[in-house]
């Protein structure tokens, strides 16, 4: 009871404290008032300068604005990260304080010992859903020292760079355009206006270089110790097709920016396929919906980019998870 008694004594005190600073501070958040240009509204009054009469009569005094206004219209406040700050210092002091209080409430009504909330919401779930054990069944699975040298590591940290492509991507796409006239001034704009939004392009960048490589090293890792030998067929079947789709993902996102090195990229890409024999301008015509790059290109390679492609990519995933679980890894040579 004392270190609860404790915790919430210092909880009130560090919101008290910070409530102190953010209202001493709080006339640098300010707007910037603009003045008036009074001395032209003289002149085209037709009134003496201010140098002549300072005490002349008749005009009104400057209008004191709005900080909220100018902060949200004029765009004259630079500080707008301030009220954040604000509601997330004193929301989070004042959530810290109620827990405190609930907690407090609780353990003297009850008088049992506090559960915490993750417990309790587990515990809700299990009494409705019965999941605990099918999932201590899969889970709990234990791990030979052998299978945790970083060579084995490789697919995981493959998964892990997908995982951080779709979140990238899916923060992407809430800017870019998918049309000819709009796809580079979005990207410009992602670069240049997008808060973080130049760093959030160059780990999807790099985590797409960086998924290609993972991958190839993984497959040459499953190659040089012959995992794709039986019962491991079909495993090394999905993992094929897996890279297949992480150059897919390479190719369809290349050309998304619509610079000239995207263009130009792409044409040659599009031109290999074209050059298979038998079905070569079939897939040069699927790929580019015509003989030549356009809008219509533009569209396809996004569509497939974050719609057909993730989709194949995490049905293979799954399968290939599922199958390396059942099988477990190839021991070494």
């Amino acid at each position: 009871m004392n270190l609860l008694h404790r915790r919430i004594l210092l909880g009130f005190a560090a919101f008290v404290l910070i409530g102190a600073l953010l209202l001493l501070f709080a006339h640098q958040s300010q707007a910037r008032v603009v003045e008036p240009n009074w001395e032209l509204a003289r002149q085209s009054a037709g009134l003496p300068p201010a140098s002549v009469s300072p005490d002349l009569p008749g005009l009104p005094p400057p209008p004191r604005q709005d900080p909220c206004l100018h902060c949200h219209i004029a765009g004259e406040e630079k500080g707008l990260w301030t009220p954040l700050v604000r509601w997330l210092v004193f929301g989070a002091a004042g959530l810290v304080l109620v827990f405190g209080v609930v907690q407090s409430v609780s353990m003297w009504k009850t008088r049992a010992p506090w559960k915490p909330l993750m417990a309790r919401a587990g515990a809700w779930i299990e009494e409705r859903y019965e999941i605990a054990a099918p999932l201590e069944k899969l889970l709990n699975k234990p791990v030979p020292d052998w299978q945790r040298r970083w060579w084995y590591c490789l697919g995981g940290i493959t998964s892990f760079l997908f995982v951080v492509q779709c979140i990238t991507g899916i923060m992407l796409a809430f800017y870019y355009q998918p049309t000819p006239e709009a796809a580079y001034a979005s990207i410009q704009f992602i670069e240049s206006e997008v808060r973080f939004g130049a760093a959030i392009r160059m780990i999807h960048h790099w985590s797409a270089n960086g998924m290609i490589v993972m991958c190839t090293a993984h497959m040459l890792r499953v190659f040089i110790i012959g995992a794709y030998k039986k019962p491991r067929e079909l495993n090394w079947v999905t993992g094929v097709s897996l890279l297949i789709l992480t150059l897919a993902f390479g190719l369809t996102g290349y050309l998304l920016p619509w610079d000239q090195r995207a263009y130009w990229a792409s044409t040659v890409a599009t031109e290999i396929a074209g050059s298979m024999p038998a079905i070569g301008d079939l897939a040069l015509v699927y790929l580019r919906v015509g003989w030549n790059l356009g809008a219509q290109t533009l569209s396809r390679f996004y569509a497939l980019h974050v719609l057909i492609i993730p989709l194949a990519t995490v049905t293979f995933m799954g399968l290939h998870f599922m199958m390396v679980r059942r099988q477990g890894i190839m021991k070494p040579l």
